[in-house]
């Protein structure tokens, strides 16, 4: 076959933007070199380098979130039925002598592999979680940080008769974050160099490219297998025996070789199993598949009998069964070697039937046969759709399997439910790796182990570093090195709250495990769905956030006030957020017995709170005198709200608080959004990038502000199976703080300044309430709570701002202080647009949101009541 033109899928897809360097003249070639089809001779000079080249490119981490972007492109990319890629693909194939239908279904299920979903299941099945590269704190008392790290210069030598095994196998390399050099047979189609371009191409960085080499050459090219595997760290090898021995000579000691040897599988049957009809329909359909050249196909029927005359009267009617089953399966032409094979394999059987050993049932066109044998010894079978029968009582089991533990895979077991249970057990005690039902042995899941071990962590080395106490509010070491690498952000449209709603209608129920809904602070509460994975990582995420933030999970006793039921999420989260931090925590959630909560605080020790301002400063304020008297509160973690300077200043200095800190920033549609560290003051917070890509888009129009400047803050989530939420308007307003925190982060991070709903339109003036709230706290000395309350009035608008009583300045002084402090309240009063008061009530007069506790800062009246 004529190769194809080094740009052919490249320059499409978008690779010759990148600005990748290739070396050589630009040939066209079987071979593909980070980014480049290369032929015979260039492949051979490049070789020689190949132990310099890993050296460049392992010194450059990679993401694995770069790896799940490219692929998911790919993969929809893949199944688009006309699309450029598939249609050059499928090309590929089909010039390379696979049927169209079987390029098809090779295409299909390559897609399905690498489908982000089905990725993100194998990272947190095989690895742990989605960022297994990054240097994190596997027990948060300890500043111990573990990472799965590549092994580095990864060969795979691949099979030649599973098209779809070469390409996927550098997945699970570039996962692991390896350099990948794959071999595939001189007969293989290119499918692998040119699946691998498109997918290099995928990724805008280049940074996939770089570790991506494809060579296309025959195994007895000795000395091209001699360069590959003696700069290996790992040598993966498909094949028999004798392939895995070949390329076992050539790997220099120290080197890991990753076997994926030959194995063979059976179905194993009781005897209700055997006599049913539904059940030998599904052992037949499970022979046919793939004319059991798949590992996991069965080869041999054990019945648990001693009874010669029931292996051949199953065989008989199982033979009924295979005749259908094969009459529905087109049978490929077969090799000359596969059908000598079979006619000696049946020849010997029919032989000794003369013995009283065997039986042979066969159709006519020779399409298929089944071989019954009294003898139990497990025997390879010449395949295409050619089965064993075999009787093996079950206490024969461990000892007639055992011996053959090297080479066995898969055991489809038939029977009721306390049959597979015992069954089960015994077939993997004599070495069987998987269990399926018959009818599913070729059938998998992502995540499944692979022969017995997870691939990924064949790819990768698990390494750690023992730090001091120096960094016990690092949750990530990566953080202090360098940014992290973030996606950028979608194009298209900007997505609101009803949007987040609508999109809800059509979410499919495997994504829809955990369900919240907002406190609705600043409208109707809203709904917010989430996987049990999604939580998981965000809550992890939000983990690492308040070690950063000085929670010391080793020596705090944490009490969560936050408030509970109704579907609202805070205190759950972090409940969930305290347990992955090995934490010890009270559960007490905010309550109206202000008594018992102190009492329980100082009953059990608490020395950390979390929970919303507003509820903590009415809890140490109605037990002042209990909780002064303790004095044990030393530090204050606090969600929703900001607790305001003069609050901040009397809980340090009347009731001893060391630290008060924002717990996390987030909203119950996207969850955690940011966190404080040590160095940030106010409502500076870093933000979670590993969870969202953030823009800060300028308030009037759907553009980036100028660096520093404020804007409207719009969150695309990365890690969400089914409310993926991309530029989403969440309603708060932020600029972003330039350089790099003291803390030594790299993460970037953002002010807020408040939310859309901070800034109310009355009298024609624009008044934002944050501005009543410094005025109150800057000229009046005032550290309660501050509401406004808007109305409609007869000729002018009037606004209330409603104070606590209890710190209160005289409501004349106060309405002064506010009129001549605020330009735009002095205006439209002085000009008749607008009625301003100030009034006085106690905390209990305040409205809340009956959900999350948390204070309404604007109450808008003027608005009829839906």
């Amino acid at each position: 076959m004529n190769p194809e033109p080094a740009t052919t899928g490249l320059e499409t897809a978008g690779l010759a933007t990148t600005g990748l360097a290739t070396a050589g003249p630009a040939t066209a070639g079987p071979h593909f070199w980070q980014g480049s089809f290369i032929d015979d001779e260039e492949a051979a000079r490049r070789l020689a380098g190949l132990p310099e080249l890993a050296a460049g490119v392992l010194a450059e981490p990679l993401s694995t979130e770069l790896v799940l972007d490219a692929c998911q492109r790919l993969a929809d990319a893949l199944g688009t039925p006309a699309g450029p890629v598939r249609t050059r693909l499928l090309a590929v194939l089909t010039d390379g002598g696979t049927a169209p239908e079987e390029a098809s279904e090779t295409l299909a299920e390559i897609a399905e592999a690498i489908a982000r979903p089905a990725l993100e299941r194998k990272l947190r099945r095989e690895l742990g979680g989605l960022r297994p590269e990054r240097l994190t704190r596997p027990d948060a008392r300890e500043t111990t940080f573990e990472a799965w790290a590549p092994v580095g210069l990864l060969v795979h030598i691949a099979p030649g008769n599973a098209a779809a095994v070469a390409p996927l196998t550098v997945v699970e390399g570039l996962l692991t974050g390896n350099l990948n050099v794959l071999k595939t047979s001189s007969g293989d189609t290119l499918l692998a160099q040119h699946l691998l371009a498109e997918l290099a191409a995928a990724d805008p960085t280049g940074a996939l490219a770089r570790r991506i080499v494809v060579l296309r050459f025959s195994s007895a090219r000795t000395e091209w297998l001699r360069l590959l595997c003696e700069p290996a760290d790992t040598v993966a090898v498909w094949g028999g025996e004798e392939a895995v021995r070949s390329v076992a000579g050539l790997v220099p000691a120290g080197c890991r070789l990753v076997e994926w040897g030959h194995r063979i599988s059976f179905a194993y049957l009781t005897r209700d199993a055997w006599s049913d009809g539904a059940t030998l329909d599904a052992l037949a359909a499970d022979v046919c598949r793939f004319e059991q050249q798949a590992c996991s196909s069965p080869q041999v029927v054990y019945l648990d009998t001693e009874d010669d005359g029931e292996v051949f009267s199953f065989a008989e009617r199982f033979a009924a069964h295979l005749a259908d089953a094969s009459a529905k399966v087109p049978r490929p032409e077969l090799e000359p070697a596969e059908h000598a094979e079979i006619t000696t394999t049946e020849l010997i059987a029919r032989l000794e039937e003369h013995l009283g050993l065997t039986r042979v049932i066969a159709a006519e066109d020779g399409s298929w046969r089944v071989l019954a044998d009294t003898r139990p010894a497990l025997a390879a079978s010449p395949l295409n759709r050619s089965v064993w029968v075999k009787p093996l009582p079950r206490a024969s089991a461990l000892a007639v399997l055992r011996p053959m533990r090297r080479y066995l895979q898969t055991a489809a077991i038939g029977g009721g439910r306390a049959d597979v249970a015992r069954l089960s057990q015994a077939v993997l005690a004599a070495g069987v790796l998987r269990v399926t039902p018959v009818g599913g042995m070729l059938d998998g899941y992502h995540g499944e182990p692979h022969d017995g071990v997870y691939a990924l962590q064949r790819y990768s080395r698990r390494v750690s570093v023992r730090a001091d106490e120096a960094f016990a509010t690092t949750a990530c070491l990566d953080d202090l090195a360098a940014p992290a690498v973030v996606p950028a952000a979608p194009s298209g449209p900007l997505l609101d709250k009803a949007g987040v709603q609508e999109r809800l209608r059509t979410l499919a129920p495997d994504h829809a495990h955990l369900y919240f809904r907002s406190g609705g602070s600043t409208g109707a509460p809203a709904l917010s769905v989430f996987t049990n994975a999604d939580y998981d990582t965000q809550m992890r995420a939000a983990a690492d956030g308040l070690l950063a933030a000085g929670f010391d999970p080793a020596r705090d006793r944490a009490a969560n006030l936050f408030y509970c039921g109704g579907m609202y999420g805070s205190f759950i989260s972090f409940f969930s957020i305290l347990e992955r931090l090995n934490a010890t925590q009270l559960p007490l959630a905010a309550g109206p017995d202000h008594a018992a909560t102190a009492e329980a605080l100082v009953a059990h020790g608490a020395d950390t709170v979390f929970g919303m301002p507003s509820y903590l400063w009415q809890l140490f304020h109605s037990e002042s005198a209990v909780l002064r008297a303790y004095g044990g509160i030393r530090k204050v973690f606090y969600g929703g709200e900001h607790f305001t300077a003069e609050q901040r200043r009397v809980l340090t200095e009347e009731f001893g608080v060391q630290l008060i800190r924002s717990a996390a920033y987030g909203s119950t549609d996207l969850g955690p959004l940011g966190y404080q560290c040590t160095h940030t003051e106010g409502s500076v917070h870093h933000v979670l990038t590993g969870l969202h890509t953030l823009e800060i888009l300028d308030p009037e129009a759907d553009r980036p502000v100028a660096a520093g400047q404020p804007g409207r803050l719009v969150f695309t989530s990365r890690t969400r199976a089914g409310q993926r939420l991309e530029r989403y308007q969440i309603g708060d307003l932020g600029r972003a703080v330039e350089g790099v925190c003291p803390c030594g982060s790299h993460t970037p991070r953002i002010e807020l300044l408040g939310r859309y709903g901070d800034v109310v339109r009355i009298g024609t003036y624009f008044l934002n309430v944050r501005r009543f709230i410094a005025v109150a706290e800057e000229r009046l000395g005032y550290r309660g709570e501050l509401q406004l309350v808007l109305d409609s009035g007869d000729g002018r608008e009037r606004i209330a701002v409603r104070l606590d009583e209890r710190y209160a300045p005289d409501p004349t002084a106060a309405h002064a202080a506010f009129l001549a402090a605020i330009p735009e309240l002095g205006s439209a009063t002085a000009e008749g647009l607008l009625t301003c008061t100030v009034e006085t009530a106690a905390t209990t007069a305040f409205e809340r949101t009956p959900t999350s506790g948390k204070l309404r800062t604007v109450i808008d009246r003027r608005q009829p009541t839906v």
